[in-house]
């Protein structure tokens, strides 16, 4: 029988990303609290996070640090608009950016992911009115790809469950396939001049109508935690810049850290004009993002005011004190601890785990990893309706939120997990996988 909070909360709230009338037999979890690697219910139950709550807390729940910072912010004030004001919690935070990307130059905030999407489109539009390229209108993006949901971003997105239902109302830009690798050990990882020669081909038609390229960089995450070829991102970019078409990299869920580099496009040493970031920014404590810019994008919108051509995207929450806050302490804690280093180190751990779940079961394939991300697809010859889904609700029993994507299988948890909830994480995956295809 349900309790309580459970109804109550069923008769009023419309959950994100769910088919509620799943709800009716595996109700939401009732956290009371929630502290590290763990989510604790109100039954004093615990879950590892093996998602880090999508795909955000970089340092856990709970961080001490990122706590202390931001309470001490909280006795200043909480938010005041960030036009024509200033504070110096966002300088240093936009310092601190700046100085990891030093080819970057000036940083514009704004309140989420999507939005942080939204505004590097924006961005790129405008600057071909200003510069009387009005043909220059359409968007290059990667099949598969994700960028949210708002109607902007999800027109650059290839993935079909988010896209579909909207598809009369979206546009449609250039989709351009992209090789996979399993990990770096792949010949395609380091070469794909032979795949490369066929895409410069098809995108010869776009070189002088195309505004800018949108990419996730390296891993590919609502699209099925799919890694592709540094070497292809390589060449894109290179093709781009030299067609005067913008490189816009979203590094949304890839940066601050999480593929072992601090933003996921060192992998293949190239420099994006714009570049979104969010999720681990902030370690998931506060709605928050930045999009930063090389000084020659910028300097596009510097003139007159009467001239029309200031950037005039405005944001209410736009350089939250708050949020600035929990980011400029997460961003000095991930460099400070070398945490890039310690994701590192966790590939070759979450890749072992997983593969020898593989082995144990026989029901896995297409292991892949980078950094402190590892995935894995359900092999089709299992017939068992949603069985991603079913896997899932026994992993909650066991113990570990493993919210899959469809039929794929992921870790990715907080940068700070210990070797102990690695290996527990391991056992509870393990059984969840037997004891639902038993």
């Amino acid at each position: 029988m349900r309790g309580n909070t459970e109804m109550s909360d069923l008769r009023v709230n419309w959950h994100p990303c769910s088919q509620m009338k799943d709800y009716e037999d595996f109700p939401p979890l009732i956290v009371n609290k929630a502290n590290g690697c763990y989510i604790e219910m109100a039954d004093g139950s615990r879950v590892i996070d093996a998602v880090s709550s999508w795909w955000c807390k970089s340092l856990g729940h709970n961080h001490p640090i990122i706590k202390q910072a931001v309470l001490k912010q909280v006795e200043k004030f909480e938010h005041v608009i960030f036009a024509n004001t200033t504070h110096q919690v966002i300088i240093d935070l936009s310092n601190q950016l700046l100085s990891l990307f030093p080819w970057l130059g000036k940083a514009f905030y704004v309140g989420d992911g999507s939005c942080a999407v939204e505004v590097a489109m924006k961005m790129s539009l405008q600057i071909r009115a200003i510069a009387g390229e009005p043909e220059r209108n359409q968007f290059i993006a990667l099949k598969n790809g994700y960028h949210g949901e708002t109607m902007a971003a999800l027109s650059l997105s290839d993935v079909s469950l988010y896209r579909a239902p909207y598809s009369a109302f979206l546009f449609h830009p250039k989709f351009i396939e992209v090789p996979y690798v399993l990990n770096r050990e792949n010949l395609l990882w380091s070469d794909a001049s032979v795949i490369w020669r066929e895409t410069e081909k098809q995108l010869e038609a776009y070189k002088g109508v195309a505004t800018a390229i949108f990419f996730e960089p390296i891993v590919q995450g609502a699209g099925g935690m799919k890694i592709y070829s540094k070497d292809f991102l390589y060449r894109l970019v290179a093709w781009a810049k030299k067609n005067n078409i913008h490189v816009i990299a979203d590094e949304i869920m890839t940066g601050m850290g999480r593929t072992g580099k601090m933003l996921a496009c060192e992998h293949a040493k190239v420099e994006p004009d714009i570049v979104c970031l969010s999720k681990g920014l902030t370690s998931g404590w506060m709605p928050f993002s930045a999009v930063l810019t090389t000084n020659k994008i910028y300097d596009f919108f510097y003139d007159d005011y009467n001239t029309q051509k200031a950037f005039l995207h405005s944001h209410t929450y736009s350089g939250h004190a708050i949020g600035a806050c929990a980011a400029l302490a997460t961003v000095k804690y991930i460099c400070e601890n070398e945490l890039c280093l310690a994701a590192e180190k966790l590939e070759k751990k979450l890749l072992n785990y997983m593969s020898e779940i593989a082995d144990f079961t026989g029901v896995l394939s297409n292991v892949r990893s980078i950094g402190a991300m590892v995935a894995a697809d359900l092999i089709p010859e299992i017939s068992q309706d949603r069985l991603g889904y079913q896997i899932f609700k026994q992993a909650v029993k066991l113990g570990a939120l493993l919210r899959p994507l469809g039929n794929t299988l992921y870790w990715l948890p907080p940068l700070v997990i210990s070797n102990d909830t690695l290996e527990d994480l391991c056992d509870i995956t393990l059984k969840a996988i037997r004891k639902t295809i038993a």
